[in-house]
């Protein structure tokens, strides 16, 4: 069996539902027999995974691995089979999904003034509504929520 020694992708593209790993030489090493073999990029060099089923889209690609005057060519399906490949991938995956899923502090901010917005608009409706339809008591209720929380209901 083989064993990736180091795997990290010299940079990282994202299209639609596709990230692609591209590498770049010795960013990529296996160890077979206990003897290092570096990742040189003469045939294929990134590894494109669909994140909507976590699967590896580009199984013909072959990369090959050198050390010394030996190489070692491998297609992406068999070095996911004989190798170890398929842990580091996901580590790397996992590492690429926090990164999406961090909000900004300012989309954040400016979201909750939306929805603060939004939710002040929703009341001043509801007020005309109540006066529309001639309902005192929803008018008066909703009159005491403002003054009580300062236009807007805290349970509504």
């Amino acid at each position: 069996m083989l064993h990736v020694k180091m795997m990290k992708p010299f940079y990282t593209k994202k299209e639609d539902h596709l990230v692609k790993f591209v590498f770049a030489y010795q960013y990529l090493s296996i160890m077979k027999d206990d003897e290092l073999f570096h990742f040189i990029p003469v045939e294929g060099k990134e590894i494109v995974v669909n994140t909507n089923t976590f699967q590896v889209e580009n199984l013909s690609e072959v990369f090959v691995f050198q050390k010394g005057n030996r190489f070692i060519r491998l297609p992406l399906y068999q070095l996911l089979l004989v190798s170890d490949i398929h842990m580091h991938l996901q580590s790397i995956l996992q590492g690429e999904s926090a990164g999406i899923a961090e909000i900004p502090d300012q989309a954040r901010t400016e979201a909750m003034e939306a929805i603060e917005f939004l939710e002040h608009e929703n009341f001043e409706r509801m007020i005309d509504y109540a006066l529309e339809s001639r309902d005192e008591g929803m008018f008066q209720k909703l009159m005491a929520l403002q003054q009580l929380n300062g236009g807007l209901p805290s349970e509504a």
